[in-house]
């Protein structure tokens, strides 16, 4: 089961088992990370799952499509590797994944 590091705004780190398969977004939720709300539920219509990932990781996490750039922009900050995590699938490759979230997500 790969292992996915959730940092918050404040530094406080949540270090959470994914199941291979699911969504980031699942793994933050079912294992209660605050700052992770997933609204919508996983379905690429809100923001509310918004997350920074670490720049050695991007290339793995796969490229935004044209609908999580639509929803980005609903989110307060974005950045470059700014990534709704509801569209990244975790896999055994993903196994140590960081990503920090943003300042108003509590």
């Amino acid at each position: 089961m790969p292992k996915v590091t959730f940092i918050e705004h404040n530094g406080t780190h949540h270090v959470v088992d994914a199941v291979a398969g699911q969504s980031l977004m699942r793994a933050a939720v079912d294992n209660n990370v605050p700052g992770i709300d997933a609204d919508c539920g996983g379905e690429c219509a809100c923001a509310t799952c918004h997350v920074y990932v670490q720049a050695d990781w991007l290339a793995r996490t796969g490229e935004q499509n044209d609908m999580e750039r639509s929803m980005l922009g609903f989110a307060a900050v974005t950045q470059d590797n700014s990534r709704l995590s509801c569209q990244i699938k975790m896999s055994p490759a993903l196994d140590g994944l960081v990503v920090t979230l943003p300042e108003g997500q509590h």
